[in-house]
């Protein structure tokens, strides 16, 4: 064999070798990777929190035993809401602020609560009592502006909410959404 045939074999090795390689690469890659997609939940798939049952019931008897137990109240609260029992959520929300009326953060979740049984009247007034005990509460704002605009189809009471919550949060995590919302919104109204 001449010397220049030999070489053109030993490229030709080389690159057929390389292109055997690369190929079995990429599959062994694509179905490592194929078989991990598989095996992890998508986001939306991940099941909603869970919540301790024997947690709720030892908070029942709690509050039981002390109705004025402003903490089980709230507490068992969440767990109602984190459960989607929302009428129950409601009932403990109300006892919290018999007692503590004065607790943005509570009220926000009863307003969402609301929202949820389709109390959309109760909702909004719920949200616009949180914001208006905190001046700085963006999250009453926030959920006061989606009900307004999602489900009262108030479009400039929306606009109004969407302002205000940008207002207290002009730069947050959601700014971009409400930005865009507001926008939205002010083209309808035209």
């Amino acid at each position: 064999m001449k010397k220049e045939s030999v070489i053109i074999l030993a490229i030709v090795v080389f690159v057929a070798g390389f292109i055997v390689g690369a190929i079995s690469g990429i599959k062994f890659y694509s179905k490592e990777h194929h078989e991990e997609a598989v095996t992890q939940p998508a986001p939306a798939e991940v099941a909603p929190q869970q919540v301790n049952a024997q947690e709720i019931d030892q908070l029942e008897a709690a509050v039981k035993k002390d109705p004025q137990n402003l903490q089980a109240l709230i507490t068992l609260g969440n767990l109602y809401f984190d459960s989607h029992q929302p009428q129950k959520a409601v009932s403990a929300y109300e006892r919290a602020l018999a007692i503590n009326p004065k607790n943005p953060d509570v009220r926000t979740d009863l307003g969402t609560m609301y929202r949820e049984i389709k109390d959309y009247d109760r909702a909004v007034k719920e949200f616009r009592e949180a914001a208006q005990m905190d001046p700085s509460h963006k999250n009453s704002r926030f959920n006061l502006a989606i009900v307004l605009q999602m489900d009262k189809k108030d479009i400039k009471g929306a606009i109004a909410a969407w302002q205000d919550y940008l207002r207290v949060d002009p730069t947050g995590q959601r700014s971009a959404m409400a930005k865009a919302q507001l926008e939205q919104l002010k083209a309808l109204e035209k």
